[in-house]
C-alpha cells in the first residue's frame, strides 16, 4: 500500500524596493527574513550536514561546477530562520523564500502555505523601518508578490515536495507523472502576461512558469530546467523514503488551485507507488506541449501523443482523473482524496465548458478577467504598462492591497480555509508530523536550539559535545507522541536525557 504522502511547498517571493530599482535584492531579502526574526533571542543556523542537491534520484551525483559552490552564509550576511510553525524562511537566489513545513494532507498545505503570505507581508512591513536612506517616519517600501516572473526574462520558483516509498523505480515516475506536469496547469496555472519567445499571437498565457523549461528530465532547477527533477535529498530515512522535488509547479493565490495542486500529484503519486495506472498517454514531445497548452487559452488545443493519437489537455486529466476515481473505490486511500477528485472533476468540467466560468476559483481565469475588464475599459493594449501593473499587484501579499487579496475578502474568490487558521499558523506547527518537534523545540527551547534541518534538531546544553536528535520519519514528531514530553521537560537537557532513556 503506498506511504502518506507528506508533503509541502517551498516559494520564492518577488521583491522590490519601491523607488529605488537598484536596491540590491539580496540585500532587501535579508532585510525582510531578518527583520522578521528579530526579536533579540538566540537563533538558531539551518543544519546543512545532510544536505546534498547534486544527489540525482537515477543513481548518480553530479560533480559541482565552481559556480556552484556558494560561499558560507556568513560570509555573506545571507539570513536563515527557522520559525516555530516548523517552516524555514531564507534568503535564495535573491529572493526571500518560505519552506512551509511537513503536512499530512492538501488542506493542510493550503493553510501554511498561506501562512507563508502573511508572514511576508508582516516581515515586509517591519524591514521597511530598516532600509538605510529612509528618513525618520517616512520609511520605504518593500513590495512582496507571490509570483513566478518579472517579466523581464527572469523566473524563481515555486516548488514542491512529496514523500514517496524508496523502493518505487524513478523512471516509473517519469513514465506516469509527466504527461500530469504537462497538462495539469490548464487547472493550476497563476496566469501572466506576455511570453518569453517574443510571439504576438499570445499576449497572456496560463502559466507563468512553463516557457522557462527546456528538458523533460534532469536535476537543474535555475538552468535547463526540467519538467521532472532528478533530486535525491529525502531530508528523512534515505534507505526508505525519496521525495519527489517538483519545480514545474506556479506559486498560487487562489487557495482552491493550491489544493488541486498538491491533492491530485499526491494522489498520482500514490496510484504510482500502488501500481495502480494503466499506461500512461505519452505526450511526444513534452516540452513543446508544454509551452503549446500554456498559449492556448481554450484548453482546446491538442497536443500529440507518441502513439499517434492527439488529445486535449483536459482529455488527459480526465485520464488520471478516473484512475483516481477507481482507486479511492477499490484502494485504501487518505480520507481527503474524495473531496480533491470532486473539485478536480468541477474544475476539469467547466475548463471543457466555458474555462472563463472559473472566474474567482482559477488564478489564471481570474487574472485575465481583471485584464481584460481593464484592457476594454481603457482601451488598452495587452502590453500595456498599466495590465502590467495590475498583473503584479494581483500577486502583492498585502491583505488591504494585493487585487487577488481583496477580491478574496470580498466573497469575488472561493476559499476553502478560515482566516484565523492561517493567522494560527504563522506560529503554530501542524500536529500530526515531525514539524510539530521542531516548532515547539524551537519555540521552548530556542536559546539551546544550535542548529536544525528536516531531518535533525542540534541542541547545545553545555555537554562535550553537541546533541543530534534525527527526526528521519516525517510521521514520527506529531503532538500526540511528543506533546506531553515537551511540556514535562522544562530544559532541553531533561529532554535529552528523557529521549536517550
Amino acid at each position: 500500500m503506498a506511504i502518506t504522502k507528506y508533503l509541502g511547498t517551498e516559494t520564492e517571493f518577488g521583491i522590490s524596493v519601491i523607488g529605488r530599482p537598484d536596491f540590491n535584492p539580496v540585500l532587501a531579502s535579508s532585510l525582510v527574513v531578518n527583520a522578521y526574526a528579530a526579536d533579540g533571542r538566540h537563533r538558531a543556523r539551518w543544519d546543512y550536514e545532510e544536505e546534498n542537491p547534486l544527489r540525482d534520484a537515477r543513481g548518480f551525483t553530479q560533480a559541482p561546477a565552481h559556480s556552484q559552490e556558494p560561499p558560507p552564509e556568513d560570509d555573506i550576511g545571507l539570513a536563515n530562520s527557522i520559525l516555530s510553525n516548523g517552516a524555514r524562511f531564507y534568503v535564495d537566489h535573491a529572493h526571500p523564500e518560505y519552506s512551509s513545513p511537513e503536512v499530512s494532507n492538501p488542506r493542510d498545505a493550503v493553510i501554511w502555505d498561506k501562512a507563508g503570505e502573511r508572514i511576508l507581508e508582516v516581515a515586509a512591513a517591519k524591514a521597511a523601518e530598516l532600509l538605510p536612506g529612509g528618513s525618520p517616519g517616512k520609511p520605504g517600501r518593500i513590495l512582496i508578490t507571490k509570483n513566478n516572473t518579472d517579466g523581464k526574462g527572469a523566473a524563481y520558483g515555486m516548488h514542491e515536495n512529496y514523500i514517496l516509498d524508496r523502493a518505487l523505480p524513478f523512471g516509473e515516475v517519469v513514465r506516469h507523472i509527466t504527461p500530469f506536469f504537462v497538462t495539469r496547469q490548464v487547472m493550476v496555472g497563476a496566469g501572466r502576461l506576455g511570453n518569453e519567445f517574443g510571439l504576438d499571437d499570445v499576449p497572456y498565457q496560463i502559466a507563468q512558469r512553463a516557457d522557462f523549461f527546456e528538458v523533460e528530465v534532469g536535476l537543474e532547477t535555475t538552468l535547463k530546467r526540467p519538467i521532472v527533477n532528478t533530486r535525491d535529498e529525502p531530508h528523512a530515512d534515505p534507505d526508505r523514503f525519496r521525495r519527489l522535488h517538483v519545480i514545474i509547479g506556479d506559486a498560487n493565490m487562489s487557495e482552491v488551485c493550491t489544493y488541486l495542486k498538491v491533492g491530485s500529484c499526491a494522489l498520482v503519486l500514490a496510484m504510482i507507488e500502488d501500481s495502480f495506472l494503466p499506461d500512461p498517454p505519452l505526450i511526444a514531445q513534452p516540452v513543446r506541449a508544454l509551452h503549446e497548452v500554456s498559449h492556448d487559452l481554450t484548453c482546446a488545443l491538442p497536443v500529440e501523443l507518441k502513439d499517434g493519437r492527439k488529445v486535449r489537455p483536459t482529455e488527459v486529466q480526465w485520464h488520471y482523473l478516473e484512475q483516481a476515481q477507481k482507486y479511492i473505490e477499490t484502494r485504501e486511500a487518505p480520507d481527503w482524496a474524495r473531496d480533491v477528485t470532486a473539485v478536480w472533476e468541477r474544475v476539469l468540467t467547466a475548463l471543457e465548458d466555458d474555462p472563463m466560468s472559473l472566474d474567482g476559483v482559477v488564478d489564471w481565469v481570474t487574472k485575465y478577467r481583471i485584464l481584460q475588464r481593464y484592457a476594454e475599459r481603457d482601451g488598452l493594449a495587452w502590453d500595456a504598462d498599466k495590465l502590467k501593473l495590475i498583473d503584479v499587484q494581483y500577486h502583492d501579499v498585502r491583505l488591504d492591497k494585493g487585487l487577488y487579496n481583496r477580491m478574496a475578502a470580498s466573497g469575488r474568490c472561493e476559499r476553502l480555509v478560515d482566516e484565523a487558521e492561517i493567522r494560527a499558523a504563522m506560529t503554530a506547527p501542524p500536529e500530526d508530523t515531525r514539524a510539530y518537534f521542531r516548532g515547539r523545540c524551537l519555540e521552548k527551547y530556542r536559546d539551546q536550539v544550535a542548529a536544525a534541518g528536516w531531518d535533525s534538531i542540534i541542541f547545545d546544553v553545555g555537554r562535550d559535545t553537541l546533541q543530534r536528535v534525527p527526526m528521519m520519519d516525517p510521521a514520527r514528531g506529531g503532538r500526540a507522541m511528543t506533546e506531553e514530553l515537551i511540556e514535562r521537560c522544562a530544559t532541553a537537557a531533561e529532554l535529552l536525557d528523557e529521549l536517550q532513556a
